[in-house]
């Protein structure tokens, strides 16, 4: 039965969204839908101008005999810039401070639109770089990684502080959290991680930065590389941080204990 173009392009632009990253030949949409090459280049072409027009991302076609379409996640500076500034209002709620500093998160990060925008925001910053796993620590930073790990198509692997039998043979490296001071173990089943990968690290909230500082660690243990580092939310830190390297979506400028009040802004991501 023929396929009509309208309904070929939804299929299209959905085959797309669900493979990011992964190289498609055209034979394989040709032979899906019952329809010639060229048919298939101009449906391509029209999806192409569309995602480009609309800031959905980039679709890119290669020639040859071992081409097709590559479809890569992006989100446009404007949209993640205001996407961050309503972050920054939410998170600037009186009921968000929690003591020692820290802020409630886990309602924000429970939210499936707020993390498919995060993922987006955090993938289109690390756009044209070669990364093979997104590395956080259980638990709160787990819903991030996975989203980014989905719009960069790429495994995620959880570090833990305590390993499970599930987990089989691990690695272990003792760190300093950054803010507590205190010697912290953290372990990393064997089989998570291939040696040689590169490796980006993300986490929900940041202070002294022991804990990344911990993952680097952990990296450099199984004889990877680090492309980059970028928290959800940072605060302002009295101290010298044991990571200078990242990024951050928000950073928790103020905090009142005694009226209870928060001042939250946009991080460096954009700098």
């Amino acid at each position: 039965m023929k396929i009509r173009r309208s309904e070929r392009l939804i299929d299209l632009t959905q085959y797309l969204l669900n493979h990011p990253h992964e190289l498609i030949s055209l034979t394989f949409f040709a032979k899906r839908f019952s329809s010639a090459k060229s048919s298939i280049s101009e449906d391509i072409a029209i999806i192409k101008k569309t995602f480009k027009e609309r800031g959905l991302g980039v679709v890119e076609t290669l020639p040859g005999a071992a081409g097709g379409v590559v479809f890569t996640p992006a989100i446009s500076e404007s949209v993640a810039k205001q996407m961050i500034a309503d972050l920054s209002e939410k998170l600037s709620q009186q009921d968000r401070l929690l003591p020692g500093g820290y802020v409630y998160l886990s309602d924000l990060l429970g939210q499936p639109e707020l993390l498919r925008q995060v993922g987006q925001i955090i993938a289109s910053k690390y756009l044209g770089k070669k990364i093979d796993a997104v590395m956080t620590v259980a638990t709160k930073g787990v819903p991030i990684a996975q989203a980014v790990a989905y719009y960069l198509n790429v495994p995620f692997v959880i570090v833990r502080r305590d390993s499970k039998i599930t987990e089989g043979a691990t690695v272990s490296v003792n760190y300093v959290s950054g803010s507590s001071e205190r010697i912290e173990k953290m372990e990393l089943s064997k089989r998570s991680l291939k040696s040689g990968s590169r490796v980006l690290v993300v986490d929900d909230f940041m202070k002294g930065g022991g804990t990344v500082n911990g993952m680097k660690s952990m990296i450099e243990e199984f004889d990877c590389e680090l492309v980059g580092i970028t928290v959800f939310a940072e605060s302002n830190f009295k101290g010298r941080r044991q990571v200078e390297d990242y990024t951050s979506l928000l950073y928790v400028e103020n905090v009142d204990t005694a009226t209870k009040t928060i001042s939250v802004v946009p991080g460096n991501i954009f700098e």
